[in-house]
């Protein structure tokens, strides 16, 4: 007999490759990992071990590889050709060389302030530090500035002026869970960053309590335990009415005024001229809300305040985010385990976006322009002359405002304005007026679109660099896959405009490269990345800016050149929990190796002193005063804007994934019943909003959840429904930042929109 043949065992199947890796939207920075597939493509797997989402995705995130696809791309350069006035394809060194013509056309014309660059927060570290780099060096040009200005500069402002620095989260969000009580100011959490909602849950399940104030009652304001629907623009008169309470109810912290402020008389002052009666006549939130809400921040045991856009995107919004500090000031609740002030960045790298140069009056490491030793340290890394290197230029609506005029020719990288910038179609005629038009961004784009010239470039997959999201975490985004063919990132870009513009070193294409130089530059610095690595990145969980490069053992107390940023473990901090970052440099990161000479990074400021010179947080004193645009009898009912779940900013990227338009398929105008009725529009109907500035359309929304006399639309889409050719370019004269979110607007009934 013969035996039969043994049966072959099966080889399994190899493991799928994952890289662990970022989502391309907010300021989350969720964690992702991607996993190639056959087709060449990618899919998403959660990523657990990350602390800021642990595994959870909101739709944009999950469908992020969407915007991969050479359906929804740009996959060649393109040029407007004289004979047809027409986009068409063309070789990258015809486009190329096309932007430096154009751009030594304007310098040598008009000088260099004529070219403008206008940048977004999405960038990456790399990009906007080589971009702030490129504008100063290259083209000498003062007038550079991005699209981060709309996000969080009045928070910013505040923060300098009360605390000296400026970090959107001073804590990690882990720590709010933990607090007892949290105000959050104008965001709505549920729909512009849903991973972070269970933030707020597990506060609940805590025992803390939540105040959501916010002029429509969102899927985040349902989940408060106190509700406040104010008149849009009237949050600083709310703020200042609560802290008026604190001092009439003697419930100041006299000891941390004493020994950790300055300035809180005039303060005092200042917040009790408006007493809880004349506070309610301009808010509409009553009296005895004013004082629930006071009782229930001031009865916890430690508390916080966040704001969103809300409250920062008006013309007094640095004043307003100013008088949240005070009252977080006035009650011992900053520098303190558990209590702050925070600021909820929107854009992907909003925080780091700023950081580095692309801002109109900063250099890396967040260092002054107009600061000489500033100038002197980053020209030396630069190795360039101090005095060659522009002063601080416009901001980014004024950039916007003086093309066609001032400045003649713009290079735009990864930013929208024709749909994201106020006063849009005005904005959409400035462009359109300049002599020459650089566009690189990874979609048509309506910017692009009217564009001389519009170049491809890799995106979050196909690239890593680095971001730094709302926590101050630096992190390490990893190239997953090969960009397609034709396709170059933004520093090649760059690289290649500055050898063709007469500089032929010092933009390099390696991103590992770029950040450290950036790392140099940064050092010494507010914002001082240089004790941060790619090694470092690529083995812990993020690092926590400020982190100065050490020499010699790390000591358990806060280090002597970070005293601004001192002890960052919480007590009783269990072993292991992402909460503590004393041993890794991060949260939640369990397999570091970071060597004994490493600065562990800061996840919590202002513990033991705040980064000011004296150590001491100041009170700035401020007052109400009313919105740049009250309504009238032409134009009686105010305009607010916003997000929705499904869609992202300018709605560039999420409007060409099908399955996030079929959740949001457009535009629309949300009003309560009493004004629709007073309208006599019904559910769908279009609806006419009319500005001193322009008129948008779109159906209507009606609901109980907004305030009788506001009305809001989302802002992500262009054509007829664009929400911002109506808002209101008035500007803080601190941040210049405009005010979108309040303006006079009179309703009409229309005929049905033409889709976008």
């Amino acid at each position: 007999m013969h035996s039969a043949p043994a049966t072959p065992t099966p080889t399994p199947a190899p493991a799928p490759t994952l890289t662990p890796t970022h989502c391309p939207y907010c300021s989350l920075q969720c964690g992702m990992n991607l996993s190639a597939n056959e087709g060449g493509g990618v899919e998403v797997v959660e990523r657990t071990e990350f602390p800021v989402n642990r595994g959870a995705l909101c739709g944009k995130g999950r469908t992020a590889p969407a915007l991969l696809s050479s359906r929804v791309r740009l996959t060649e350069p393109l040029v407007r050709r004289p004979a047809t006035g027409e986009l068409e394809p063309a070789t990258w060194e015809e486009a190329l060389d096309r932007i430096a013509e154009g751009l030594t056309r304007t310098r040598t014309e008009h000088g260099p302030d004529a070219c403008g660059v206008f940048g977004g927060g999405g960038l990456t570290n790399e990009k906007a530090y080589a971009l702030g780099k490129f504008a100063r060096v290259v083209l000498g040009t003062s007038q550079i500035d991005y699209n981060g200005r709309f996000c969080m500069s009045s928070a910013a402002a505040a923060h300098n002026k009360a605390f000296g620095l400026d970090r959107g989260l001073p804590f990690p969000l882990e720590d709010i869970p933990r607090a007892g009580c949290v105000i959050l100011v104008g965001s709505n959490l549920a729909e512009t960053m849903p991973p972070a909602l269970r933030f707020l849950t597990e506060l609940k399940e805590n025992g803390g309590k939540l105040i959501v104030i916010d002029p429509r009652r969102t899927r985040t304001a349902e989940q408060a335990d106190l509700y406040l629907a104010p008149r849009p623009g009237t949050d600083l008169a709310l703020a200042l009415g609560m802290l008026h309470l604190v001092v009439a109810e003697g419930r100041t912290d006299e000891e941390f005024i004493r020994d950790r402020t300055t300035g809180w008389e005039d303060a005092r002052a200042a917040a009790m001229a408006h007493w809880p009666e004349f506070v309610e006549r301009i808010t509409g939130v009553s009296v005895p809300e004013l004082r629930e809400a006071v009782r229930m921040f001031c009865d916890a045991e430690s508390s916080m305040v966040l704001t969103a856009r809300g409250p920062e995107q008006q013309s007094k919004g640095t004043d307003t985010v100013g008088a949240w500090i005070n009252l977080c000031l006035a009650t011992g609740r900053a520098g303190r385990p558990l209590s702050g002030y925070g600021c909820l960045t929107g854009q992907g790298n909003g925080q780091g976006g700023r950081e580095h140069g692309q801002k109109a009056d900063q250099l890396p490491g967040y260092r002054k322009l107009d600061d000489p030793e500033a100038r002197r340290h980053v020209a030396e890394v630069w190795g360039v002359d101090p005095d060659s290197l522009p002063g601080p230029g416009r901001s980014a609506y004024e950039l916007l405002d003086a093309l066609g005029h001032d400045v003649r020719s713009l290079l735009l990288m990864g930013s929208n304005p024709v749909v994201s910038a106020p006063r849009a179609a005005h904005i959409e005629e400035r462009l359109r007026s300049l002599d020459f038009l650089a566009v690189a961004d990874v979609v048509l784009s309506e910017t692009a679109a009217l564009a001389d010239v519009v170049l491809p470039v890799t995106q979050w997959a196909e690239e890593t660099g680095t971001m730094t999201n709302l926590e101050g975490r630096v992190l390490l985004r990893r190239q997953a896959l090969t960009p397609p063919p034709g396709i170059r990132s933004d520093l090649v870009v760059l690289n290649e405009l500055a050898s063709r513009l007469g500089v032929e070193k010092g933009f390099p294409t390696d991103p590992e490269e770029v950040f450290e130089e950036l790392r140099r530059a940064s050092a010494g610095g507010p914002a001082d990345y240089s004790g941060i690595d790619y090694g470092r990145l690529a083995r812990e969980q993020g690092v926590f800016w400020p982190c100065p490069a050490t020499e010699g053992p790390q000591e358990d107390g806060p280090l002597e050149d970070s005293e601004d940023a001192a002890c960052d473990v919480l007590p009783d901090d269990p072993a292991g929990d992402a909460g503590s970052a004393r041993d890794t440099g991060t949260s939640g990161d369990a397999g570091s190796t970071r060597g004994a000479a490493e600065h562990p990074g800061t996840p919590r400021l202002f513990l033991e002193r705040f980064a000011t010179p004296d150590g001491r947080a100041r009170f700035v004193p401020v007052t109400h005063r009313p919105l740049a645009e009250e309504p009238d009898a032409e134009y009686p009912v105010l305009l607010t804007t916003g997000r929705v779940v499904s869609q992202y900013q300018s709605g560039a990227q999420t409007r060409r994934v099908d399955e996030l338009n079929s959740a949001a398929p457009g535009p629309f105008v949300e009003m309560h019943p009493r004004l629709a009725e007073r309208l006599g529009a019904a559910e769908g109907d279009a609806v006419a909003v009319v500005s001193r500035r322009g008129k948008a359309v779109a159906p209507a929304r009606i609901t109980t959840g907004i305030r009788p006399d506001t009305v809001f639309m989302p802002f992500h889409w262009a054509g007829e429904g664009r929400a911002n050719t109506l808002t209101n370019p008035a500007l803080d004269p601190t941040s210049r930042m405009p005010e979108f979110k309040a303006c006079a607007v009179r309703l009409e009934l229309a005929p049905a929109p033409t889709p976008a």
